[in-house]
């Protein structure tokens, strides 16, 4: 089986990250619809008076704390929604046939940025769960593979670029 062009293996992981993409909008508005339902109670329980129990009362006062664990949930499907972005944009130019496009560079240097970010978040998290009430303690660990991906990615932008340099060279030659 081929690796690039139409019909396949790039063109079958574009349809998987097709398919990834479309599930990861539909969990980001799912988390968006729970952020505004925490809040709309938390603010004002009187929207919901027939299910207010002596549990719904505990959730009112505690819904700005679950609205943030929301917030930071959603923030990390929205950076995987990011790479996930990115890498249907690669994927589209493997089908294609044209594996060293400019633009996959900067789309991979997008992927790592966004790694990178994700795991800082994930530290950020670790740093504030002793001080969010409701929130058990997180385990704090460096991940060392995470930072592994986020150098293998930016290396592999690099090699794309001088693929992408040699590319246009080679175009240029008679």
């Amino acid at each position: 089986m081929r690796a690039l062009g139409p019909g396949s293996v790039s063109s079958f992981l574009k349809i998987i990250l097709d398919v990834v993409f479309a599930a990861l909008w539909i969990g980001l508005g799912g988390v968006a619809l729970a952020l505004l339902a925490a809040l709309l109670f938390s603010f004002n329980p009187d929207l919901f008076p027939d299910i207010l129990t002596t549990n719904a009362a505990l959730v009112a006062t505690r819904g700005p704390v679950y609205a943030g664990v929301l917030l930071m949930f959603g923030l990390s499907i929205g950076g995987v929604l990011v790479i996930v972005h990115s890498l249907r944009r690669i994927f589209a130019t493997l089908t294609a046939g044209d594996p060293f496009h400019p633009h996959n560079v900067q789309r991979l240097r997008l992927i790592g940025l966004m790694l990178a970010a994700l795991e800082l978040g994930r530290y950020a998290v670790w740093g504030l769960s002793p001080f969010v009430p409701l929130m058990k303690r997180v385990e704090h660990n460096f991940n060392l593979t995470a930072w592994f991906s986020v150098l293998v990615v930016f290396v592999l932008a690099e090699v794309f670029r001088e693929g992408a340099r040699l590319r246009r060279e080679a175009e240029l030659t008679i």
